[in-house]
């Protein structure tokens, strides 16, 4: 079989590698972009369970990624100054280009030919592959050129955010909420090296527009989010790389694959980022659609069945992810919220975490939360 992976990311990465090891008579060709050594963007995030789930289809894979990953067994929340800790909520962390750089020896080991600096504008020169693979990405051309059978859909959230990078280490992912006079921030941050974290500004669009971000540079933008972050920061400066302020777009496509085209990773589906997934289902569906192609022949039934045995798993993580997405489009509201409540608040937004089973998993957090309740304070 002769196979045309598109994208160059861990989706494609990962799919390009699992074919080639499994099938090494295989032509597996993979198209990028970008040099080998360029990606946008800091540190990628994977929760504990989302290990184990990769774990359990490619444990070679996590061995590979988990000596270089960062790892911590709770979230901090700042709010008005005051933290508190939500304790047994797992996660770890590696640089995104450390990650890629791992996934492209491993392809390469495996026989992939990798083309970096490909510059693609028509799908023309795909003609003879028998299967092309697109995890392109958010502007995947395979998708925007057959959007009406794949049945494409794209919308934002309203929500601005800028992703940087900063030299302060933080111990835990980590979450500060800040009110200004013209409108309030929230920071995602957490460590992905021992010298480097991911720090990502996120802001309501009142907000974004009361402080002209429309009208500055990256270099004015970033200048002002320091000074709102600077007790968090403490003293440590901001780290751009393309960091521009956009809204998160969600894409979905009701079909998966057209003819012998098939869409996995973010040409496919996205997640919102404050559930921290996008790289895992990217992978996963790597996964997924190696194993649908080696259980059918034929390729178009092996699509039909990729599409049939992932779909539904798909849909329930984005449905969290949007509800995720909902309670940060809001979240100055919940900010006069007394800190417990707030977190309280904050770890069930996406509706998969209810009173008992945030018991469990998080046992200091909520005899906490339930004696302040119990106390009659403003919790």
């Amino acid at each position: 079989m002769r196979i045309a992976v598109i994208g160059g990311g861990p989706g494609g990465l990962s799919f390009a590698y699992f074919w080639k090891k499994r099938h090494p008579e295989a032509e597996v060709e993979l198209f990028e972009q970008n040099p080998a050594g360029v990606t946008w963007g800091f540190g990628v995030v994977f929760s504990d369970q989302a290990l184990e789930f990769l774990r359990a289809d490619d444990p070679k894979t996590v061995d590979a990624i988990t000596p270089r990953m960062e790892s911590w067994k709770n979230i901090t929340l700042t709010l008005r100054g005051q933290s508190v800790e939500l304790d047994g909520v797992g996660f770890s962390s590696i640089g995104r280009l450390e990650l890629l750089t791992i996934l492209q020896a491993r392809a390469r080991a495996a026989g992939v030919v990798a083309r970096y600096d490909a510059q693609i504008t028509s799908l023309d020169q795909f003609a003879g592959y028998d299967l092309i693979v697109a995890a392109d990405g958010l502007n995947s051309l395979v998708r925007r050129a057959y959007e009406g059978d794949f049945g494409s859909s794209l919308s934002y959230s309203s929500n601005k955010f800028a992703w940087y990078g900063t030299t302060k280490r933080f111990e835990t992912l980590s979450q500060t909420f800040v009110a200004t006079e013209r409108g309030s921030f929230n920071a995602h941050h957490y460590r992905y090296a021992p010298g480097m974290s991911t720090f990502l500004v996120e802001c309501d669009r009142a907000t974004w527009e009361a402080y002209g971000f429309a009208d500055r540079s990256i270099e004015e933008s970033k200048t002002i989010c320091e000074d709102v972050f600077a007790e968090t920061l403490d003293g440590h400066k901001l780290i751009s790389n393309r960091s521009v302020w956009r809204n998160f777009p969600w894409i979905w496509n009701e079909r998966w694959w057209f003819k012998n085209m098939v869409l996995l990773g973010d040409a496919l589906h996205t997640a919102h980022f404050s559930i921290g997934s996008g790289t895992r289902l990217a992978i996963e569906d790597a996964i997924a659609l190696v194993k649908a192609l080696e259980a059918d022949a034929d390729i178009p039934s092996a699509l039909g069945r990729y599409q049939a045995a992932r779909k539904p798993i798909v849909e329930k993580l984005v449905t969290a992810a949007r509800t995720s997405a909902n309670w940060y489009e809001h979240f100055s509201e919940r900010m006069k919220l007394g800190l417990m409540d707030f977190a309280f608040s904050y770890i069930t937004r996406s509706g998969r975490i209810d009173p008992a089973r945030l018991r469990a998993m998080s046992p200091g957090f909520m005899a906490r939360y339930e004696q302040a309740k119990q106390c009659g304070e403003n919790a």
